[in-house]
């Protein structure tokens, strides 16, 4: 279903950045100050990584508290990104969304961070794609627990819900090679 609206149109020009070698606890500061979730993580113009809360609460439990201060944006940051070109259709970038389970995407033009896409920029403009949304994550949620019921009874690696800790998603997990990974992580090995 195509809207007619293009993400170039909506996108966040003025979206939050670091470079790769800033620091937690300054990104921290910095999502702080200018109140958002994310980061785009960028080396010059090229995108490296996004940073969310996620990222960051992530870090913090799993590191030492004397190690906080060393870990870089580009240590913790996301680096498997999908991203959208500015010319693509609103619906097309939250179908992506909806796939990866993103709430934003970086805007790519020729290599270059252009810009960024959340939520609630695609919601701002057209609200009536809540309800498409809303229906997707639906089916999407109870196939999610359908394929969990099956993998838990059927399958021969002990698997336990928790944070996987290649993507950071909460989903089943079991241990490969000493870390918690989920079904789409332990595939894309």
């Amino acid at each position: 279903m195509k809207t007619g609206i293009k993400v170039g149109d909506i996108m966040t020009r003025n979206f939050v950045s670091a470079k790769p070698d800033t620091n937690l606890i300054d990104c921290a500061k910095e999502m702080v100050k200018k109140r958002v979730g994310s980061l785009v993580v960028k080396d010059g113009q090229k995108l490296a990584g996004v940073l969310t809360e996620r990222d960051i609460l992530w870090a913090m439990i799993k590191k030492p508290k004397a190690e906080l201060e060393n870990v870089k944006a580009k240590d913790i940051a996301t680096r498997k990104i999908v991203a959208v070109k500015p010319s693509a259709d609103v619906y097309e970038a939250l179908q992506k969304m909806k796939k990866q389970k993103y709430r934003r995407l970086p805007v790519v033009f020729k290599g270059n961070v252009v810009g960024l896409l959340t939520i609630n920029d695609i919601l701002r403009i057209q609200p009536e794609l809540f309800e498409t949304a809303s229906e997707i994550m639906q089916i999407r949620e109870e196939s999610d627990k359908i394929r969990r019921m099956h993998v838990s009874k059927g399958a021969g690696k002990a698997m336990d819900e928790g944070m996987c800790e290649e993507c950071g998603n909460y989903d089943l997990v079991s241990k490969i090679d000493g870390r918690l990974l989920c079904e789409p992580c332990r595939d894309a090995m």
